[in-house]
């Protein structure tokens, strides 16, 4: 499904413990990591392409999660131009996605990455609340920012202010809009190894 501007319908899920870390994983056979994400389908509202993507990029079910917030509108992003296939019938030319910050209420074993034919994560972690900004690819790092600066206020209402700081500008790029936070090292998830790379 793809809106007359090239811009296929998806969701994007931030997944966060109570003490304000959230979930990063590593695509499968890829050096990337991010946040579970994924497309509507036509019938579907984002909600209900949320906790699909939900059970099936991580295997939480929806009692395992309590829905926060989410962002208002869309979010867009564009895909490189390596990406875009254009002898596809429709051109998708990228992205736009509503965001939902959900509150972690199950077990760790719980997390499952592998319960479907194709498993979309092979690897993950727990970051701090603002690292996936300056650690996903590039090209998403617009949208992961504004999507985590609308649910920070209330993650931080969750977790508190250590846990979700202000963000603060980054120095080398004075007035830009970037953010430069302090992080504390991802810790891993059961039986999980590996550090996060940025993509």
């Amino acid at each position: 499904m793809i809106d007359p501007d090239g811009y296929r319908p998806n969701v994007g899920i931030i997944l966060m413990r109570p003490d304000g870390r959230v979930f990063w994983a590593r695509r499968v056979r890829r050096d990337g990591w991010q946040f579970p994400q994924g497309g509507m389908n036509s019938d579907e509202t984002p909600v209900e392409a949320m906790y699909r993507e939900l059970r099936e990029e991580t295997g939480l079910l929806p009692e395992h999660v309590e829905v926060l917030g989410a962002t208002p509108g869309w979010l867009r992003y564009r895909l490189p131009q390596r990406s875009v296939r254009h002898d596809d019938r429709l051109v998708c030319i990228g992205q736009k996605q509503v965001w939902f910050l959900l509150r972690m209420l199950g077990e760790e074993g719980d997390l499952r990455l592998d319960l479907t034919e194709k498993p979309e994560f092979d690897l993950w972690r727990w970051v701090d609340f603002w690292y996936p900004v300056e650690h996903v690819v590039t090209f998403k790092r617009g949208v992961y920012a504004s999507a985590l600066r609308h649910l920070a206020p209330i993650a931080r209402g969750v977790a508190g202010v250590q846990a979700v700081p202000q963000p603060k500008p980054d120095p080398r790029r004075p007035g830009n809009g970037r953010y430069r936070p302090r992080y504390r090292q991802p810790t891993s998830g059961r039986g999980n190894g590996g550090e996060p790379g940025k993509n």
